[in-house]
């Protein structure tokens, strides 16, 4: 008697909960879990971490962003960034765990933003995570790939500092040729493209708005 082909079973991945994509997630969850604050928040805290900008205003070549976080949605940050400990890049184990670099990383966002002619900071709210440190860049990496914020990847520069006295021979982001106002990058030498290119490239680059309903809150 002919016996019957085997058939080998379907091999399913055993889900491990310490992966690290799946890490990343439960940061990103526990972030977009957050509610939406005014930008800067208006109470002072300690702690590092990862956050999320949001845009509500006019601006024309952020309409989609705008529209996607009117009515409380905030589907669709605009910017995405982390602030680590004092002392992280040295080395060490939870340095300084009672600073306060996400708060003042938030604040400075807040004067960059005041700054220029073309926003109000009105249009603004933020969500942010005090982060156990060594999650830090993995989350903040992670949420940037989900939602490839406007300007983390097709108007840089809005994170930059000023490059110190005697060090603007470099030449300005195509975030503060888009939004002048900072006194420190008018110093530096003109963008390798203008404003109207750089929103060339900003409406051929733009994806839909996010729109997954496990991110709303």
């Amino acid at each position: 008697m002919k016996e019957p082909k085997r058939v080998q079973p379907l091999f399913i991945e055993p889900y491990n909960p310490l992966a690290k994509g799946n890490l990343g997630v439960s940061v990103m969850d526990a972030l977009l879990a957050r509610p939406v604050e005014a930008l800067p928040p208006a109470t002072r805290f300690a702690g590092a971490g990862i956050y999320a900008l949001y845009y509500v205003g006019d601006y024309p070549a952020y309409k989609n962003v705008a529209e996607a976080n009117r009515k409380k949605r905030w589907r669709a940050p605009i910017y995405i960034g982390k602030a680590v400990p004092k002392g992280s890049r040295k080395g060490g184990v939870n340095p300084d765990p009672m600073g306060t670099s996400l708060y003042h990383r938030l604040r400075q966002h807040a004067g960059s933003i005041a700054q220029v002619s073309n926003l109000s900071l009105n249009d603004f709210g933020c969500r942010f995570l005090v982060v156990d440190d060594i999650w830090i860049p993995l989350g903040e990496n992670l949420i940037i790939e989900q939602f490839k914020p406007l300007w983390n990847r097709f108007v840089e520069g809005f994170g930059n500092h000023t490059p110190g006295k005697g060090r603007f021979a470099g030449q300005r982001s195509a975030w503060d040729t888009l939004h002048p106002g900072r006194p420190w990058a008018e110093k530096c030498k003109p963008y390798a493209e203008t404003s109207q290119q750089i929103l060339a490239r900003v409406a051929a680059s733009i994806e839909s708005p996010v729109d997954e309903d496990e991110h709303e809150s």
